[in-house]
């Protein structure tokens, strides 16, 4: 688990007197797994890190990457002709959608066989088929030219303070985490109270109702309203009864665009 650094948790917290603080996180997994298994596990992740050889005698990490970005689209050519056979199967009962989808997989596997990726697909693709070179790549080069890992290594059982006498910049971790958080395209949201401020990450674009969700099921099950407040307001004014009283805060339904920055209020009942 890889915390989100962000500056603005601290301020949110010490104006609401939190007693705990607990950042937005990223769950960074070696896929487990051979063969099928594994590119099964792949499906389910948000995102791909791929981390390169750069340190050996005669490593190419540029051509490695083309590599993987071949057998992406090779696994993706198969796991779409898999789903065409066992549909077309399926299809035989005459359900007009089941008949639908053996058409629209029949277009795709023609579109990967023409040498085209998923990435280029121009309509939507089958629900659930979860695609591996549509998700974000990030190319991590160990080596000289990238991140000294065995450095990293090292440093990381060092404390803090001594570990960063050693570096030039960010740790290779923050440099991970900023990197992955940029390419699924995220944003973070605070809740903010005395017992707990934290901070949550969600997908740029998703709502209220989403946000919800990442807290807890049932609080996205009783949604009734949510209360709205910018991160900076909140700090500016000093609490959220003062930054009400200047119009500040309001009230949004379960369709909202969630901000980055903004600090939410889920009112719900169950």
């Amino acid at each position: 688990m890889a915390p989100i650094a962000d500056e603005r948790l601290d301020q949110v917290a010490r104006v609401v007197a939190a007693k705990k603080v607990t950042p937005a996180a990223l769950r960074v997994v070696d896929v487990p797994g051979t063969g099928a298994a594994y590119l099964g596990n792949m499906r389910q992740l948000d995102a791909l890190l791929a981390v390169l050889d750069g340190f050996s005698s005669g490593a190419d990490p540029s051509g490695d990457l083309e590599a993987l970005r071949l057998e992406l689209l090779v696994a993706d050519r198969d796991h779409v002709e898999r789903r065409l056979e066992r549909v077309t199967k399926q299809a035989k009962s005459g359900e007009a959608t089941l008949r639908a989808e053996v058409a629209e997989l029949e277009r795709l596997l023609a579109h990967l066989e023409g040498g085209a990726s998923l990435t280029e697909w121009e309509r939507p693709l089958p629900e659930g088929l979860e695609p591996l070179t549509t998700k974000a790549l990030v190319p991590l080069v160990n080596g000289p030219d990238g991140i000294d890992a065995k450095l990293e290594a090292e440093l990381a059982e060092l404390p803090d303070e001594e570990a960063a006498a050693f570096r030039d910049g960010p740790s290779a971790l923050e440099e991970v985490v900023r990197r992955l958080f940029e390419a699924v395209d995220l944003i973070t949201f605070f809740t903010a109270g005395d017992n707990e401020t934290r901070a949550w990450t969600l997908r740029r674009g998703e709502s209220a109702l989403d946000a919800a969700g990442q807290i807890h099921s049932d609080i996205a099950r009783g949604f009734i309203r949510c209360e709205v407040i910018r991160w900076d307001d909140l700090v500016e004014h000093g609490s959220h009864a003062a930054a009400r009283k200047v119009g500040k805060e309001r009230l949004e339904g379960k369709a909202y665009v969630v901000q980055d920055g903004d600090v939410l209020n889920i009112r719900f009942n169950v």
